[in-house]
């Protein structure tokens, strides 16, 4: 989506708030006892009460209203009667519409005890994002995105999940630039234009470069052991730091 007027703006900013505080209620409620089940729920309320729908859920059929992730699970993950436990890592990533605007965002935490490693995951996917979103300009090609993103990776430690990656959005979950790499692919020659909506999320990973599906259809795992954490946001591209739409500006 391009941004085209006030309105355009105002509506992508109103869904990106709800999206951002469904997680940040979420994430507040994540302990150990607490269900991925029970979770979705909170998110699910706080969709319903400001009356936004839950896009993969809408869109995609995905059976619950966001997806909730552990450990070597990498990204949509079905909330279920699992039980979160000490030293997990949760990422939750909600995505709704409103108005016929659209917003994604996502939020990896730990839940204590957690390890140092777990830590330095966290806070360089954390990075990796802020540093991508530093490079992230109109007339600037896309790959200069997935290089941010690597180059953190790389020397943290890390490497990235290639086959997940960031997306245009707004109008659509996912549209047009349709798949933004999670690493540099020097062919790709697209470039970022004044006023286009995308996602920036990268995955980073302590082994794991590529995922699998388990036979529920939706949840994306990594190898027994592995680690993973993915920070979101949606904004809107321009000459200057991408405007965040996802965000709580009071909180």
């Amino acid at each position: 989506m391009i941004i085209k007027n006030e309105n355009d703006f105002t509506g992508l900013k109103k869904i990106g708030r709800i999206v951002a505080l469904a997680i940040h209620e979420m994430g507040k409620a994540v302990k150990p006892g607490i269900t991925t089940l029970e979770l979705d729920d909170i998110g699910a309320k706080i969709l319903e009460q400001h009356g936004a729908r839950s896009a993969p859920k809408f869109v995609y059929q995905f059976p619950a209203y966001t997806c909730i992730s552990i450990n070597e699970e990498a990204a949509h993950g079905i909330p279920s009667d699992r039980v979160i436990k000490e030293g997990d890592i949760v990422n939750i990533d909600v995505s709704a519409e409103l108005n016929g605007y659209f917003a994604d965002s996502g939020h990896t935490f730990l839940v204590p005890p957690f390890s140092q490693e777990q830590q330095w995951l966290v806070d360089s996917t954390k990075k990796a994002l802020n540093e991508s979103m530093n490079v992230a300009r109109a007339g600037t090609k896309i790959n200069q995105i997935g290089k941010a993103i690597t180059k953190v990776a790389t020397e943290a430690g890390f490497t990235t999940i290639r086959d997940l990656g960031s997306h245009g959005v707004g109008r659509s979950l996912h549209e047009a630039p349709e798949f933004i790499p999670n690493y540099f692919d020097k062919k790709d020659t697209r470039r970022l234009t004044d006023g286009m909506v995308i996602t920036i999320e990268p995955f980073l990973s302590t082994k794991t470069q590529y995922t699998q599906t388990l036979d529920d259809g939706w949840t994306l795992v990594t190898e027994t052991g592995n680690m993973s954490a993915q920070f979101e946001h949606t904004m809107v591209i321009n000459k200057n730091k991408p405007i965040i739409m996802t965000t709580l500006d009071d909180l």
